[in-house]
């Protein structure tokens, strides 16, 4: 065991965020360039864009449950998780690199279809980060203490994940997504593979003790409130989903400017995708630790989930109406971020009191199926786009969503309402 690990320095902590933040940059990398690079450079049609979309929801349906499960009860090439991060960081690094070859792999492949090619190479990419998600969160659980040490560890991963975040979002905005993928392909590879052999996992896990959690709360499951967190929280994702894979489309129709040549289309309303989630995941990033936390321990974290997926669909609603320009698409989408802060950290925090705790892995996975699900199901709302003569249709779909969404967190109990959050990140799919 390394002397960092032992005293659980700021180095260690850093080095235990690294796996979780290369599975969050591929992640980034598939937000930002995917549909730009099937609409600019594939020529896909906003629907098939959906479909290859679709492809990662159905590898995630099942991967993160059973890799959870798997990774709970398993110990091979010295430690838990290690497999998994190897392998999934691996595959998606070459995922990653793969996404501007699509048509030299359907050259070696003798495929003509594109679209086939493009599934097969999201599948791959989605699959890989479901493969290692799970394990990388829970590899900081495994090796740090439970109470303060561990929500330290959480904070190091949020901070330092939410940062390499935005640095994906400036790259792709900045300098092209041609780099993002180069320098993501880098990013992925090395933070998975190396930080794994430099920490030593525990064989045996020890069992909590934490005498501030309930007995009851540290063995039982409270069913019926899952299925009211997982049902609020499925309608957040939808919109939040529909949004990433569809606002191409609004953009070029609504933001890009009247006259440009396809070439100029092309390299702005990349630009100003890039731009626009790097706002929204700057607030996202701050927000949790600034706001979000205080602001739970005063009033609960669900109240403050509900008003804050409330704001993110008045913003939806504003973009539909008002956002006819990079600059305003861009203060919209900062208000965005106020929802996107709370759907990547409130609801894990939420549910972690409602589970069984040895089991957490296993209900992790279960968790990500309140993402995947209506992931699959924003398939169906390229087709709504492909004949509506009016893109604008895309924020009030989705506003609609985070809407409901925003009723149904009130019949969510908070057991914790007066006490404050637990900084935790689920960057999930």
């Amino acid at each position: 065991m390394l002397d960092m690990q032992r005293r659980l320095s700021n180095s260690f902590y850093a080095l235990t965020s690294l796996p979780a933040t290369a599975m969050g940059f591929a992640l980034c990398i598939q937000i930002s360039a995917l549909s730009w690079l099937l609409s600019t450079r594939y020529h896909l049609d906003i629907h098939e864009i959906g479909i290859v979309w679709a492809a990662g929801p159905l590898a995630g349906i099942l991967g993160q449950v059973i890799i959870g499960f798997i990774s709970d009860k398993t110990w091979f090439w010295g430690g838990r998780r290690r497999p998994f991060i190897l392998i999934g960081g691996t595959l998606a690094a070459l995922s990653v690199f793969l996404l501007p070859r699509i048509e030299i792999v359907a050259d070696l492949l003798g495929v003509t279809n594109l679209l086939v090619v493009a599934v097969i190479i999201a599948l791959t990419l989605d699959l890989s980060i479901n493969i290692s998600f799970n394990p990388t969160r829970s590899l900081i659980a495994d090796v740090t203490p439970e109470g303060q040490a561990r929500t330290r560890g959480y904070t190091w991963m949020q901070t330092i994940s939410g940062f390499w975040g935005v640095m994906a979002y400036l790259i792709g905005a900045f300098i092209d997504n041609y780099a993002l993928i180069s320098i993501g392909v880098i990013i992925v590879l090395a933070f998975s593979v190396l930080p794994v052999f430099l920490i030593e996992e525990p064989r045996e896990l020890a069992p909590e003790t934490n005498a501030s959690v309930a007995p009851a709360a540290a063995t039982a499951t409270d069913w019926g409130q899952l299925w009211r967190l997982w049902t609020a929280h499925a309608f957040s994702w939808f919109g939040v989903q529909a949004m990433f894979v569809y606002i191409i489309a609004f953009i070029q129709q609504h933001v890009v400017a009247a006259g440009a040549t396809a070439e100029q289309a092309a390299a702005q309303s990349g630009h100003v995708i890039a731009i626009s989630f790097a706002v929204m995941n700057v607030v996202g990033f701050l927000l949790p630790a600034l706001v979000l936390a205080p602001l739970g321990a005063r009033i609960g974290r669900v109240r403050t989930q509900a008003i804050c997926i409330g704001i993110m669909a008045l913003a939806y609603f504003a973009i539909a109406l008002f956002a006819r320009s990079p600059a305003s698409l861009y203060v919209l989408m900062a208000v965005v971020g106020i929802g996107w802060a709370a759907v990547v950290s409130l609801p894990f925090a939420i549910m972690s009191e409602k589970v069984d705790k040895r089991r957490m892995g296993f209900f992790m996975g279960l968790f990500n199926l309140s993402v995947v699900l209506p992931q699959l199901a924003t398939t169906g709302v390229g087709y709504v786009l492909k004949d509506a003569a009016d893109k604008s249709l895309l924020f009030l779909i989705c506003g609609g969503c985070l809407a409901v969404s925003a009723v149904l967190w009130t019949f969510v109990s908070d057991a914790r309402a007066a006490q404050a959050l637990e900084p935790a990140l689920v960057n999930s799919h």
